[in-house]
Order: C-alpha cells, then structure tokens, then sequence
C-alpha cells in the first residue's frame, strides 16, 4: 500500500482532493492507478522500480494535456531552474572540451576561480587528485566533479602556455551569476542594442544597467533583441514592459477554468518611454518574449520586425511533489492587451506542435508573410492607433523579415554543424592570445584591424586535418559568413558574448532591418503612438 499512498499523493498534490476522499471512494480513477502500480510491484514476473512507474504515470497524464505542462525530476530540478534563478553554485568557469582536454574559456569575472588566478586558455588537467584529461570525460562528468555547495573546495591542477609545471588551485564553490543579457552596445551615435536571452528573476536589473549606460552616450533609440528568447518568468515580462509604459497601462491578463482574470497594469513611469523603441522576434521568440512584443504593439509603442513569434500563450504554476520533484501544470491562458490570445493550436499532439514553426519553412511563412492565412474573427485593433493586429498563434510583425538562405554553402554548414570553427577560433585564441592583446588594445582596434585573410587560410588547413574537404566554389559562396562568423567566435574568446554580437549581427538581416526602419522613415510611417499618449 505504500506505493499507492505515494503515486495518489504525487497526483493530488496540485489539487484538493485528499487521501481519504481516495480511502472511501474506491473506484476513484486515481485509486485505480495507483492500484495498478501496486499489482505490478507484488505480482509482475521481473521486479520493477516503483519510483520510475511513478514518474513514466505523471509524464503520460501531462502529455495527454497539452504540450508545456511537465514533469521535473528531483535530480533535473536544481540544472532546469538555475538559469531563470539567474545564479548556480560552482567554481565558475566557462570551459569547452577541445581534443578530450578540457579548457577553460572563461573565468567568470568576480567568480571564485577567477578570484584566484584561473585564467582563459588554462587547460584543466586534474580535479581533486582525479586526471580528467584524456580520458574521455563528458560536459555531464565535468559538471558532477565542478559544481557544488557554495563553501565547498575544490582542488584544480591546470597546464598554463608557458609553464614547465602543472599550477594548482584550491577553490571555494560559490553562487555564480548566470546572465541574462547577452549584449549591449551602440550601434552608432543614436542607435543602442539590447539582447535578452531569457526572462530571469535577474533580467529588469541587467536590462536597467545596461539601459544607462547606453543613454550615457547618447541613446535616443533602442532595439531590443528577442530574437531565440524562449520566454521564463512571468512577472519579469510584465516588470520588462513596465519600463516602456507609464502608469495603470494594461500589460497582460490571464485566466483559466480554476481563475479568475487577473490583470497586470504598468505601475510607475518607465525608464524608457520617450525613445524610439524595435523589438527583434522570430519563430523561437515564445512566451514572455510574447507577452512583451505583444504589449508593446498593442500599445502603438514600437515597432515589431522579424518573423512570426513561435506562439505559446499557456501560463505554468510550479507544483513541489513530495520527493523533490516538480510539475509544471497549465493553469492559465494570457492575453494581450487588445484581447488576443497567442497560443497556437496544439489538438494534433505535442510532437506536432514542436514541429509546428520548422513547418514555415515548408509552407513559405518563413519567406513572405503573405503565407499567414489569418480569418477575421482573430483579427483585433491596437489600442490608440487602431491598427490591425493578429491572434491565433504567435505574435505577427509590423515589419516582416524573410529568411535569408542566400550567401550559405554545404561547406559553411560543415563548418558550423561539426563544431570545426568553434574549436579552430578557441584554440586560435588560446596560442595567439598574448599577441592579440598586444596587437589589439581594445575589442575597437580588434573590429576595425583583425586582418582575417590569413586566420581564414588557417582554419582551412584546420577544416581539411579534420577530415572536410576544401571546395572552393562552396567557400566564395558562403565566404562573407564564413569570415565574419569567425571573427565573431574569436572576439567571443578574447572578450565575450556582447563583443561576439557586435560582429556576428552584421549577418542577421532582422537585426539589419531593425536598423533600417529607424534610419529609412519607416518607424514614423507605421504611425506609432506619440509618448506623450502614453
């Protein structure tokens, strides 16, 4: 009876209904359930794992609801959450596995390893005694043997590029920040650029940080990239738009058969609601980054470029099961200000639904927006310059913005999918490193002066020890994404990921066109709302 007692409090953690109520009722489907699992760990032939019984019951109940509803086992819970809690506890190292030796990338700045000397380019060759170098470990492996309780020690041995001897390490695990915002930076002397990459609890603190030093130098519009952001926190989309609002302006509202609509107004005078305002999205762009865009529309405050977003308007409530697990169950719909909901249609199942935005492709949305087939009932007005906005599934652009096929080669795939360049560019950097800094001072000098001519020769010879044939016509194709993302993925390695963004958007003809509609008229032609409506 134990493991009946276990399954029915699994399931009706989230609910009202108590165990005695299941005592007295005995043909409770859930009863029923839980009775089968107790049949099959008395009578099957072959003894059985009542614990994965449990969590394969819970996976299929919240398969069978709707795609974002999920389970979360007790060992995934703390790796799943850290990186919308913003922070996790460990030594603090970016490191990549090159040639099965494992390579620091980066000492996190203010870290623990940082702290005491790790550096770029340290090969780790020992944790705790343990030789970690060639023997095949895995990015899991490193993780098991680097992360750990804040005030823990570790013990690191490193090869270092100049040195005879192994230099060890004894490091103090602490919380290390995970960051939010990718980039930002001045695109010229009036345009700034903001990437978000999820809605963490940490998100509107990096976002306003960043936000003042961009109007430190000038800033009068923004463009904000969320561009691949597949959403987080609720109340950090909300607290996001609540800088582009003033006061009692209707964010989002949610409401769902167990509650009642809630409303979520801006509640003070935002940061930024004077400037000129572009939000980046394309077809990964789903839930907060939804709620964003889509407020920001429905208000006439910006302008929205990119692609159709990917369509998730499902609200989830974290539920803590009793041995350390989690659900995440569907709850709520939300809706945007003007009244759309965005959630796409998921009847034909969750495999179908993930598969639902590479089917663009397919079908031509991905290349012209004229493919969108919207019926009138799902479109609804914007709320001061009435204009025509849509529902039914994802968020669709003022400004659209096709996908460029054009300037790419098997080759350049090759390149990219077999991680080749990624591993030239960090080993390029690891040898080179004291000469970049020599030759370039500052990421300025780097982007004006790299000479790539002769870097990309190498990486050639490189690409061709790595068993990938050199074809010239394939290479002059793809030639002007092959260099610039190598470039990019070197500053990435010398400097970081703002650095990397800099140089790799020259190649994102969304993040082109948000420029373009701030520079060509566009902007004022979509009529937006004036701030003072605001």
């Amino acid at each position: 009876m134990k493991i009946i007692i276990a399954v029915a409090t699994l399931i009706f953690a989230t609910t009202n209904i108590s165990l005695g109520q299941i005592e007295k009722d005995k043909n409770k489907t859930t009863y029923k359930l839980a009775k089968m699992i107790d049949i099959i760990e008395q009578l099957y032939v072959d003894s059985t794992n009542s614990a994965e019984l449990v969590d394969v019951a819970i996976k299929a109940m919240l398969e069978k609801l709707d795609p974002h509803s999920a389970y979360i086992a007790a060992k995934r819970v703390e790796a799943v959450e850290a990186p919308l809690k913003g922070n996790f506890e460990g030594v603090g190292v970016r490191f990549q596995i090159l040639n099965d030796t494992l390579m620091v990338v980066q000492a996190i700045p203010g870290g623990p390893s940082a702290k005491v000397g790790v550096s770029a380019g340290d090969q780790i060759i020992k944790i705790d005694e343990e030789t970690v170098a060639g023997v095949g470990l895995s990015n899991t492996g490193v993780r098991n043997r680097l992360l750990g309780k804040k005030g823990t020690k570790v013990t690191m041995s490193v090869q270092r590029k100049g040195e005879e001897d192994l230099i060890d390490f004894e490091i103090t695990r602490d919380k290390i920040p995970i960051y939010s915002v990718d980039a930002s930076y001045m695109i010229d002397d009036e345009i700034g650029y903001i990437k978000i990459n999820a809605f963490a609890r940490t998100t509107v603190g990096e976002f306003l940080m960043a936000l003042e030093k961009l109007e430190e130098k000038g800033m009068k519009s923004l463009i904000l990239d969320l561009q691949n952001n597949g959403g987080g926190y609720l109340d950090v989309s909300f607290n996001l738009v609540d800088q582009f609002l003033t006061r009692e302006k209707l964010i989002v509202y949610t409401k769902g058969r167990s509650y009642k609509r809630k409303d979520y107004t801006s509640t003070k005078r935002g940061e930024y609601v004077k400037g000129n305002l572009v939000v980046l999205v394309n077809e990964s762009s789903a839930s907060a980054s939804e709620i964003v865009s889509g407020a920001i529309q429905d208000w006439d405050r910006g302008a929205i470029v990119g692609r159709r977003t990917f369509g998730k308007g499902l609200v989830q409530r974290p539920v803590d099961l009793p041995d350390g697990s989690k659900v995440r169950i569907t709850t709520q719909r939300y809706y945007t200000p003007s009244g759309r909901c965005i959630q796409k249609s998921y009847e034909k199942g969750a495999k179908a639904y993930r598969k639902e935005k590479y089917g663009r492709y397919l079908n031509g949305e991905s290349f012209s927006q004229d493919s969108i087939k919207t019926p009138d009932s799902l479109i609804f007005k914007t709320l001061i310059k009435k204009r025509e906005v849509y529902a039914g599934g994802g968020i669709t652009p003022d400004v659209f913005v096709s996908i460029d096929t054009t300037g790419t080669s098997a080759y350049f795939n090759s390149l990219v999918r077999k991680g080749i360049m990624n591993r030239f560019a960090l080993e390029y950097v690891n040898e080179n490193r004291d000469q970049l800094m020599d030759d370039y001072p500052s990421f300025a000098d780097f982007k004006e002066k790299f000479d790539l001519k002769q870097v990309t020769i190498e990486m050639i010879e490189y690409a061709k020890n790595n068993k990938l044939e050199y074809k010239e016509d394939q290479f002059l194709k793809a030639e002007k994404a092959i260099t610039i993302r190598l470039k990019a993925l070197i500053a990435q390695n010398t400097w970081g990921f703002s650095e990397f963004y800099e140089i790799f958007n020259e190649l994102n003809p969304v993040y082109q066109e948000g420029i373009n509609v701030l520079k060509d008229g566009r902007y004022k032609k979509l009529k937006l709302a004036k701030n003072r409506i605001f």
